[in-house]
């Protein structure tokens, strides 16, 4: 895990890479992306296909279950942060697998005794950067749902997903929409994440 560090922001970023490799194009864009943040807001980025992750094991009906080093390093990253940003490249339309996992293991941090994980990550926001070969970037969709109602049971707020179309290492940098669109991600406005039936505080009738 690495972190870019800044003073006196009320805001504190972690990047999630879920690529298969190193320096993939949804990385550049995210990248891209953090570059325009303001300079005192810390950022921290963690690789998950440099961390010795478990696969998760559905422990909700066991008692004693204790985290290893590594799992309660990324938990503590994941609550700690204001920001949460999946960065995952589209596969099969969807998240990739290591994301997956990551993502897998936010069920049993809902467990782990003390660990409060719902209640700290509630008011928090979480993005989403992802590239894909196609053109036409609603096939990213099913991505999009994954992470807004995953945003929506935590009770966060979700701002969004910052898409780009690259399939060849690097090639995002061609993406000029994409990258114009990464100049002022961060700085749209982030709702709260509703589920479809829900409504809006004050329009229920």
């Amino acid at each position: 895990m690495t972190t870019d560090t800044g003073s006196g922001a009320d805001r504190s970023f972690l990047f999630v890479l879920g690529s298969s490799r190193s320096d993939g194009n949804s990385e550049l864009l995210a990248r891209e992306a953090a570059a325009h943040l303001p300079a005192g807001v810390p950022r921290r980025w963690v690789d998950l296909n440099r961390l010795d992750l478990p696969d998760f094991q559905d422990g909700r009906h066991e008692d004693g279950h204790r985290l290893g080093e590594v799992e309660e390093e990324l938990r503590r990253a994941t609550v700690e942060a204001t920001d949460v940003v999946i960065v995952s490249p589209l596969y099969w339309y969807t998240l990739s697998a290591q994301t997956k996992r990551y993502l897998d293991h936010w069920s049993g941090w809902l467990n782990v005794p003390g660990s409060d994980f719902k209640e700290r990550m509630a008011g928090g926001t979480l993005w989403g950067v992802t590239a894909m070969a196609h053109d036409e970037h609603v096939v990213a969709d099913g991505l999009t749902t994954a992470l807004h109602h995953s945003a929506a049971y935590l009770r966060m707020r979700f701002g969004g997903v910052l898409t780009g179309t690259a399939s060849r290492a690097g090639r995002i940098r061609a993406d000029q929409a994409a990258l114009t669109r990464a100049r002022t991600f961060f700085q749209r406005e982030a709702p709260l994440a509703l589920f479809p039936y829900e409504e809006p505080a004050g329009l229920a009738v």
